[in-house]
């Protein structure tokens, strides 16, 4: 997955201003106790980081 899609998904489920907000702030145990943008900058997939959001926050598996 590129980062353009990674973040439209991002947009779309959690609105465009919400989302960088959750993804600097929001410490998530399916990134290994990272932030959306840790774990990027870590060297994570964009697929993977939002397999991770998708389990912690319950998205519908149709949005994943």
């Amino acid at each position: 997955m590129r980062l353009t899609i990674f973040w439209e998904r991002m947009a779309d489920h959690f609105g465009a201003a919400y989302a960088d907000s959750f993804a600097r702030d929001h410490v998530m145990a399916e990134l290994g106790g990272r932030t959306v943008r840790e774990a990027l900058e870590a060297g994570w997939e964009a697929k993977d980081v939002w397999r991770g959001v998708c389990v912690a926050m319950g998205i519908p598996p149709e949005k994943r």
